[in-house]
């Protein structure tokens, strides 16, 4: 699994598939204070990414990748 859990942080490793994206809501529904790490994100399926979108929730780390940080900023900064 692309996710690892701890008490209020959500930690994005690799690559998050589509698979996992009801596992996110799910959890981010029942941690409405959660952050999310996505430093060792490589690649984020679009149904996360409307997750994040529709949940938005706190960015505790963005992606090391540059572009998909860009990519990321622009499509979840306010």
């Amino acid at each position: 699994m692309g996710m690892d859990f701890h008490d209020e942080t959500v930690v994005i490793n690799d690559i998050l598939g589509v698979e996992e994206a009801e596992t996110l809501l799910e959890w981010l529904l029942e941690h409405p204070q959660a952050q999310v790490d996505l430093s060792n994100c490589n690649h984020l399926h679009a149904a996360n990414l409307q997750v994040l979108m529709a949940l938005r929730p706190r960015i505790q780390a963005w992606p090391d990748d540059p572009e998909l940080t860009d990519w990321l900023k622009a499509a979840l900064d306010d």
